[in-house]
């Protein structure tokens, strides 16, 4: 029967690599020069994406991320980079786990994926879930700065 400190490195190592997967989504979005342009890549993307919805969403997107894509573009190169730096250093693994789950589920709604039973099936939903056992596990105690700032909190109280 493996301990309890196997299972947490295990758990550290899941969470070091959904980490990277964040991190290497958002840091290539960060180095592209076209990702924020007014009619870069993001904006392609977005647009490509909101032809398969309607509804909320669809009047969200067009009336208020289409404008300001570049605001749009920075807080989702900037918010899947920070995930992964979460995630990968341990640090607010629960913060990391919820935005590494938001983020996904609202990529799979846009491309209205919802509607098909190939979409569950997919990497947004893939990385939802990953990202999501993060939020719910405590994979930041073993080799995470959570556990060194917990240990250091626990450790005044003694």
């Amino acid at each position: 029967m493996a301990s309890a400190k196997q299972y947490g490195a295990w758990l550290a190592v899941f969470r070091i690599l959904v980490g990277a997967t964040w991190f290497i989504h958002g840091y290539g979005k960060l180095t592209d020069a076209q990702w924020a342009l007014p009619s870069g890549t993001c904006y392609q993307i977005v647009t490509g994406m909101i032809g398969n919805t309607e509804g909320p969403l669809h009047d969200f997107v067009t009336s208020v991320v289409l404008p300001n894509i570049g605001v749009f573009a920075h807080l989702q190169q900037w918010g899947e980079t920070l995930v992964g730096v979460s995630l990968i250093l341990g640090l607010l693994t629960r913060v990391g786990g919820l935005f590494g789950f938001f983020l996904p589920m609202l990529y799979f709604s846009m491309k209205g994926a919802y509607a098909h039973l190939d979409g569950y099936a997919g990497l947004d939903m893939l990385t939802a879930i990953a990202s999501g056992l993060n939020l719910a596990l405590p994979t930041g105690a073993v080799f995470g700065l959570d556990a060194f700032f917990g240990r250091r909190k626990g450790s005044r109280a003694s």
